[in-house]
């Protein structure tokens, strides 16, 4: 088992920069596939950026590619998420999420969540 606590959200303007982080607990949280997720009011939870337990596969969202960053540091069983030239749109709560079922992007693929953080960008 693994719980999750995110950090790290905020109100930031347009063009600005958070890093979010993700504090695991357990022992096997290296062995976990990490994954951020966000949910704007109204919508559905949207998958935004993962990261395979090895590392060797990371992917993003279409919206926040080439803007967002995810990293781990299983040493420190924390996970990241560097968000620059944030955007109105990125506004939501993120999720920190994990999964012993492989690597994935769904949303129910994911075992464990965190309780979320707050981004507002203001425009």
């Amino acid at each position: 088992q693994v719980q999750l606590v995110e950090s790290g959200g905020g109100l930031v303007q347009a063009g600005g920069s958070l890093r979010l982080s993700c504090a695991a607990s357990g022992r096997t949280f290296n062995s976990y596939t990490m994954g951020w997720f966000r949910q704007a009011p109204g919508k559905e939870r949207e998958f935004v950026a993962g990261l395979s337990w090895r590392g060797n596969t990371r992917t993003y969202a279409d919206s926040v590619k080439g803007r967002f960053t995810i990293s781990r540091d299983n040493g420190k069983n924390t996970v990241y998420l560097q968000m620059n030239s944030l955007k109105f749109e990125d506004t939501a709560v993120y999720y920190c999420a994990a999964t012993l079922r492989g690597y994935s992007e769904y949303v129910g693929e994911y075992t464990h969540w965190g309780q979320g953080t707050q981004v507002t960008v203001s425009s």
